[in-house]
């Protein structure tokens, strides 16, 4: 009786576990997609990456969605469970918070371990590798991959290319280019443009075809202007340097061995990931019970109540630990410690080993 009541409870939960996670990463991915776009279209992104970025940043959301997810598909769970009375049968044959516990754990832990290897591995690694892409795609200024009727800004100048159409071969058409160089302002207008390779990898020619071109100072009466056949303008890739490295993408190695605050946060930050997840798990249980009359979504509020008092300490703990307002060994531990106590006090309290002491106007009333 007992292996059936685990496996029925387990199943009900992985199932509601992941719908709940996919319609929260449909909802992120959905939202990131727009931006992802965006940024393709400004050429801060290869639009031959887009999949890629999306892929490596739903990485990064999966890492906070699935202690969610867990957290959400036990009270859901439990709560489907209570309204039909069957938790009600299971109890009467047995079935306690212990024999409850033990295919929830099981679950948890699976998914906990799945945590840690995202925020400690998988997740920083995906962050490097799309900071890579933005910087290689910044370093290439590749204007043949531009968007037709879009302002782009490219080189190292204060320049901005227009074309109304972009052939497959890279061929702009009807371009309008305007460059700022020591005050004086010029701009060229041409039928067809091509971008071409030079003998350094650091600087490209881009050349016009059937155009004029005006230079002079904003202000001033007197403009050069000059009619071509063809005309080349060279212009410099932006400096090539190291890859910036922000906390959040470095190695576990790196930041333990580093003393900055903002270093520790991190990785306390990471560590905290999984063991939220476990915590939630443990907070689900209590949570989750109700009546049948109070139907399943009953411990839905003060489950989320929960989650964002548990989130918002969280990150309010890693502040104060970047800022060095709390020393490490104090750091981020006590927000866990403070809701896997209330968890033991709340079980102690839903399942009759121990009462909490009436109010005076209860007294009163009685």
């Amino acid at each position: 009786m007992a292996a059936i009541a685990n496996r029925y409870i387990l199943r009900e939960t992985a199932l509601t576990w992941l719908a709940v996670t996919a319609v929260l990463l449909l909802i992120l991915v959905t939202n990131q997609f727009a931006q992802v776009l965006g940024d393709a279209a400004s050429n801060r992104l290869p639009k031959d990456a887009l999949f890629l970025v999306m892929g490596l940043t739903s990485l990064q959301y999966l890492t906070i969605l699935i202690p969610v997810g867990l957290f959400l598909s036990i009270l859901l769970a439990l709560g489907r469970l209570y309204r039909d009375s069957e938790m009600y049968a299971l109890m009467a044959c047995g079935v306690g918070p212990a024999q409850l516990y033990r295919p929830l754990l099981g679950f948890a832990a699976v998914l906990t371990a799945l945590v840690a290897w995202l925020a400690l591995d998988v997740a920083p690694a995906a962050i490097r590798e799309v900071k890579a892409i933005a910087q290689e795609a910044k370093e290439r200024s590749d204007l043949r991959v531009m968007e037709a009727g879009r302002f782009v800004s490219f080189g190292q100048a204060d320049a901005v290319v227009y074309a109304e159409e972009v052939t497959p071969d890279g061929r702009l058409r009807n371009v309008f280019v305007q460059r700022r160089r020591d005050g004086v302002i010029e701009v060229i207008v041409a039928r067809e443009a091509v971008q071409k390779e030079t003998a350094s990898p650091d600087v490209k020619m881009l050349t016009f075809t059937d155009g004029r071109r005006y230079e002079g100072t904003p202000g001033m009466g007197r403009f050069r202007v000059v009619e071509f056949r063809e005309h080349g303008i060279p212009y410099s890739l932006p400096d090539r340097g190291p890859l910036r490295l922000e906390p959040e993408s470095r190695s576990v190695g790196e930041l333990a061995a580093s003393a900055d605050p903002a270093d520790t946060a991190e990785l306390q930050w990471r560590l905290s990931v999984p063991l939220m997840a476990l915590v939630l798990a443990v907070l689900a249980v209590p949570l989750g019970r109700s009546s049948p009359r109070q139907g399943r979504y009953a411990g839905l509020g003060a489950g989320l109540l929960v989650y964002a008092s548990y989130a918002n300490l969280l990150g309010a703990s890693k502040v104060w630990l970047e800022r060095g307002q709390v020393p490490p060994l104090v750091g981020m531990w006590w927000v866990h410690l403070l809701f896997a106590a209330g968890a033991g006090v709340l079980l102690a309290v839903r399942y009759g080993k121990l009462r909490l002491p009436a109010w005076p106007w209860r007294r009163r009333a009685a």
